[in-house]
C-alpha cells in the first residue's frame, strides 16, 4: 500500500520551498487544509503566500477536499490575468 504522496510546487511555492517536487508521508487520508498547515510548519517561508491553492491529481480541489495516499498534490498561487 502506498503511504506517501507526490507534492508539486509551482512558482513562487517552488521558490519559497526551495524545491519543485517531493515525497510526503501520508499514512491516512486527511483534508488539503491540513496538509497545508503541516507544510507550513515545515517550511515557515510559505507564511509569505497567503492565498495557496491545491489540486489533486491534476483536478482544482478546495481546501476540505480529501487527499489520499497515493495522491498527486500541486501547489500554487492564485494567477491573475488580463
Amino acid at each position: 500500500m502506498n503511504t506517501t504522496i507526490n507534492l508539486l510546487y509551482f512558482a513562487r511555492v517552488a521558490e519559497l520551498v526551495g524545491k519543485r517536487a517531493e515525497t510526503w508521508p501520508l499514512a491516512v487520508d486527511t483534508t488539503g487544509e491540513h496538509l497545508l498547515a503541516q507544510l507550513r510548519a515545515r517550511y515557515p517561508r510559505l507564511a509569505q503566500a497567503q492565498r495557496l491553492r491545491l489540486a489533486v491529481n491534476q483536478e482544482h480541489a478546495a481546501l476540505a477536499a480529501r487527499v489520499q495516499p497515493g495522491d498527486e498534490v500541486a501547489i500554487f498561487e492564485p494567477v491573475t490575468g488580463g
